[in-house]
């Protein structure tokens, strides 16, 4: 069953609120969103049909592996991340992933290692066509 999206106004208070905000100068957010178009087509230019949604689940443990690597990069003090599962349609959030880091380049490395670790160990995902 998917769940609601959290209010990254009420994460990015959150995130100001703790005690480690004092070392963060940049925080940035991703927000991975259902498209139609097949990733098949979008990642290797395939020519396959758009699909309806997906079918999304995660395995928590490897998220929360995934973070307290993440964690260890330089630079990096607070995140947070939200996944959604079950039956997703075109524009539903897949997930959202907050970074809060002391510098710019720290913390886009950071969000690129985070998602990318999370989207390719993570999660399974089947197109629904």
């Amino acid at each position: 069953m998917k769940k609601q999206s959290p209010s990254m106004d009420a994460w990015l208070k959150e995130a100001k609120a703790d005690p480690v905000a004092a070392k963060v100068g940049m925080f940035l957010v991703h927000n991975g969103v259902v498209r139609e178009t097949a990733k098949a087509k979008v990642r290797n230019g395939e020519d396959v049909a758009d699909i309806k949604g997906m079918e999304f689940s995660y395995d928590e443990q490897k998220v929360a592996d995934a973070v307290a690597e993440a964690y260890k990069l330089e630079g990096i003090y607070y995140i947070k991340t939200w996944l959604n599962e079950g039956t997703l349609e075109i524009g539903d959030d897949i997930m959202y992933v907050l970074i809060g880091g002391d510098i710019r380049p720290h913390v886009v490395d950071a969000l690129q290692f985070l998602v990318g670790k999370i989207k390719n160990e993570c999660v399974v995902e089947n197109e629904l066509r």
